[in-house]
């Protein structure tokens, strides 16, 4: 019996990593769990954890694979360490769907609409859990998979990528009961019905969402420097990396953008450092904007030097106005584990960071909100932005919109991910983000994708990966009105979790002896 349900769970594993990008076989996510919720009938609770967590590794083995490239090339570790790296990032995450896995099977199957309800409540919230515990690491939510699917992403607005990895699990578990007992038709048909429901609404809401036409538009043009990670930093490359997004800047004034938007430390130098060679960069570039009369919002690596001659290093986005100078200034809140710092250095005190500085980044703590001129007139249009990994956290990116932004851009260096699957899932999750704040996104990125995502979720330009590109849009602002999302956050996520505790003790109390 335990070996058909792993191999049952393995195919579950395997249909699902088929559902996201490169593939985009996004159909497979609706009855992708179906094998694996078979497989726990009759399990006892440490065989369902086995299941869940053999279902789990194969699933991230397969979305996450990328991991191993970014580590043998940029990490400089041999080909089997950066495997066994991955391997156990994987095992880590398999960790979430095996307690998935053995919560179902305490629940059991006996009453069908508590299980139906059950199982997306838990999946969803140990998908939250994922997403916050050791920092968090939101990769690859079931829901992320639906992201071309609209009208049904519409419901972000509410529930956020959330709401959408459990109306998956709820059609998944209905499934699952029919086929056990063909007489178990009536939870099908309701998950059905709310499935179509929600669809309707969203196509509804889409085809409602006219364009606010008293709105002032904000015309932005991308570059895509398209920069070798491993010339960035190197002295001999320096002019030559400076020249090409002066090339492809000047290339994008013939649009007569009202922002220019470079991608994540898209400078190969420190910007706003007051002595050095980095001071004398810093200063050609506020020139090169003062001459083009165009705000520019990029990425650069930057530090201050503190009294104790000690240095203090962020990643931060500079937005220069047309005059060149310091508009505002935002450091980058949420940092990469072993990309921008080693978390628990003393612990791992063997690990390194992939990102060649003296020292650890340390993170900012301000959600900045910028003012970005459209057109030639007085009006200003408040901006967000956040850099590279942070654009997966949706927690944190509905702080700008609730602080007054009315379009997002994302800056990013996917140089990392190579020529993988990993540069459209993480392009993908971008989409989300616009749903769930009903708010324009603009993505930068060194090596694409770059591109325009509308408030509706609609991706109206992307560009080709390991490419140089230019990439103009006017774009609509957000009329300033809050989703639910953005006021209320991640509740669906904790009612999920709330509810998971309830049916844990109902089981419980169920499974007591009467005396």
């Amino acid at each position: 019996m335990l070996r058909r349900a792993l191999a049952l769970s393995s195919l579950s594993g395997l249909l699902l990593v088929a559902s996201f990008p490169q593939l985009d076989l996004a159909v497979l996510a609706w009855f992708g769990l179906v094998p694996f919720f078979l497989a726990l009938r009759n399990l006892e609770p440490p065989q369902a954890f086995l299941a869940g967590g053999l279902f789990g590794l194969l699933f991230f083995c397969g979305t996450l694979s990328w991991v191993t490239g970014s580590l043998q090339v940029y990490g400089r570790l041999p080909f089997i360490t950066a495997s066994l790296v991955t391997l156990l990032l994987c095992a880590y995450c398999a960790l979430f769907p095996a307690l998935a896995g053995a919560i179902m099977a305490r629940i059991g199957w006996k009453r069908p609409v508590l299980f139906m309800i059950a199982a997306p409540s838990v999946w969803t919230a140990l998908e939250l859990a994922r997403a916050s515990v050791l920092s968090g690491f939101p990769w690859a939510l079931l829901g992320y998979s639906q992201y071309r699917f609209l009208p049904l992403v519409q419901t972000a607005q509410f529930a956020g990528v959330y709401g959408i990895s459990f109306l998956i699990v709820l059609v998944n578990a209905a499934t699952a009961l029919f086929l056990l007992d063909r007489k178990r038709f009536a939870p099908l048909i309701a998950s059905a019905a709310i499935l179509g429901a929600i669809t309707a609404f969203g196509a509804v809401a889409m085809n409602r969402a006219t364009p606010d036409l008293n709105g002032r538009p904000l015309r932005i043009s991308v570059i895509q420097g398209n920069i070798d990670q491993d010339t960035k930093w190197d002295p001999l490359y320096q002019s030559l990396v400076i020249g090409t997004y002066h090339r492809l800047t000047e290339q994008a004034l013939q649009e007569k953008p009202d922002l220019l938007l470079w991608p994540e430390t898209s400078t190969p130098f420190y910007f706003g450092a007051r002595e050095g060679d980095d001071a004398r960069y810093s200063a050609d570039l506020r020139a090169f904007i003062a001459s083009l009369q165009t705000p520019l919002l990029a990425g650069s690596a930057s530090y201050e030097r503190k009294p104790d001659r000690t240095y203090v290093l962020r990643n931060a986005a500079f937005l220069l106005d047309r005059g060149g100078a310091t508009g505002a200034v935002y450091y980058k809140i949420h940092l990469v584990p072993f990309g921008e710092y080693v978390p628990l250095r003393s612990l791992l005190f063997f690990a390194g960071k992939m990102v060649r500085t003296a020292d650890d980044f340390q993170p900012g703590t301000e959600y900045t909100i910028m003012e970005v001129p459209a057109g030639q007139g007085d009006g200003k249009i408040a901006l967000g932005t956040v850099i590279c990994y942070e654009i997966i956290f949706p927690d944190l990116v509905r702080q700008f919109a609730a602080r007054g932004a009315r379009v997002l851009t994302t800056i990013t260096n996917d140089a990392w991910f190579g020529r993988t699957a990993a540069p459209y899932q993480h392009f993908s999750m971008a989409v989300f983000r616009a749903v769930e704040n009903r708010m324009p996104v603009v993505r930068a990125a060194n090596t694409g994708i770059s591109g325009f995502i509308d408030a509706q979720g609609r991706i109206h330009a992307a560009s080709e990966i390991f490419t140089e590109a230019v990439l103009t849009r006017d774009i609509l602002p957000s009329d300033g009105r809050i989703t639910f999302y953005t006021r209320y956050g991640d509740l669906f996520a904790w009612l999920c979790v709330l509810a998971s505790i309830l049916f844990l003790l109902l089981a419980g109390e169920a499974k007591q002896p009467r005396s």
